[in-house]
């Protein structure tokens, strides 16, 4: 069982999608980040926030191609209004869901 639980979290951080781009991220409402310039400065400013804090041992990994630095650095951006909207980001079967996220 304890194999198990550690297989789930192996393949739960290895379908971490990359973090930084404006283009993957939306705004609680619906906005996408690039459409929007307001949105867009708002963006850049939480992102010089997140980034250090995703780069230090206490929240995530010095190492920017680590997936415990994309974890934190979603997670830090969400905590801002920012929400990640790539078709990878969130792993579900698409037999199930049918691309429900992209909408």
């Amino acid at each position: 069982m304890k194999l198990m639980a550690v297989v789930g979290v192996a393949l739960s951080l290895g379908c971490i999608s990359a973090a930084e781009s404006p283009s993957n991220y939306q705004s609680y409402s619906g906005i996408r980040v690039d459409t929007d310039p307001v949105l867009l400065a708002r963006y850049d400013k939480s992102l010089r926030w997140c980034v250090p804090e995703a780069g230090s041992w206490r929240r995530g990994s010095p190492d920017p191609q680590s997936l415990h630095y994309n974890a934190a650095l979603r997670n830090c951006l969400y905590r801002h209004g920012f929400v990640d909207r790539g078709v990878y980001a969130y792993p579900i079967p698409e037999i199930y869901f049918e691309h429900f996220l992209d909408r």
